[in-house]
């Protein structure tokens, strides 16, 4: 669903720039919005959410997609963590969809999906591997690296049931908004994949926007 935002970039109280194959790690406190912008197109933001006071509740593909009866994301879906109580709301969304069943690259997908030279390229679990060493203050560590969204990334369900990784469905510009509805960690690997066409072979930066 294309919903417009009525938040102006000019009012937003934190406002980055996020390069392809790095990492956005940050506490969104509840009733502030988030804003991740798609800069150039077809990138894939790569996303997990943690309630910011009890890391051990966390974002859950399954609770979300059987309470809102649909695997894809968009503007009103309601995001639900593995204990059932919803932690982010989606109140604006441009693309039209986002996809939460593709999970993550890693160097082990990458191997299987590819070929064995491309073990060692640069995935999003390594970024969020880097952010959880880097940062041991938001209490997160490996085994929290869970269900995640792939903003922006499109990943058709085949009518046998299976998935396919598709050419995006974003475009420069477009975005998609989310509101806290708890005090929520973001982490966000904005995805460097080389080898499929969710960043249509080429990563480029987002941007992360947040108002009060």
């Amino acid at each position: 669903m294309i919903r417009e935002s009525q938040l102006k970039p000019t009012d937003a109280h934190f406002r980055d720039t996020v390069p392809a194959g790095d990492y956005f790690l940050k506490v969104l406190k509840e009733g502030e919005t988030l804003r991740i912008l798609d800069l150039e197109g077809n990138q894939a933001a790569d996303t997990l959410f943690f309630n910011a006071k009890d890391t051990a509740e966390r974002y859950s593909a399954m609770d979300t997609i059987r309470e809102q009866g649909n695997v894809f994301l968009t503007a009103g879906t309601v995001l639900r963590s593995n204990r059932n109580r919803p932690m982010l709301e989606i109140t604006a969304d441009t693309c039209g969809r986002h996809d939460t069943l593709g999970g993550a690259c890693a160097t082990e997908s990458n191997t299987v999906r590819y070929a064995l030279e491309k073990r060692c390229m640069h995935a999003c679990r390594d970024s969020w591997m880097r952010a959880v060493n880097e940062h041991e203050e938001y209490g997160l560590s490996k085994r929290d690296i869970t269900h995640n969204i792939n903003f922006f990334m499109n990943v058709p369900v085949t009518a046998e049931g299976g998935l396919t990784f598709a050419d995006g469905i974003s475009a420069p510009g477009k975005y998609v908004e989310m509101k806290a509805l708890m005090d929520i960690t973001v982490l966000i690997s904005n995805c460097p994949q080389l080898n499929n066409p969710c960043n249509g072979y080429n990563p480029t930066p987002i941007e992360v926007l947040i108002w009060h």
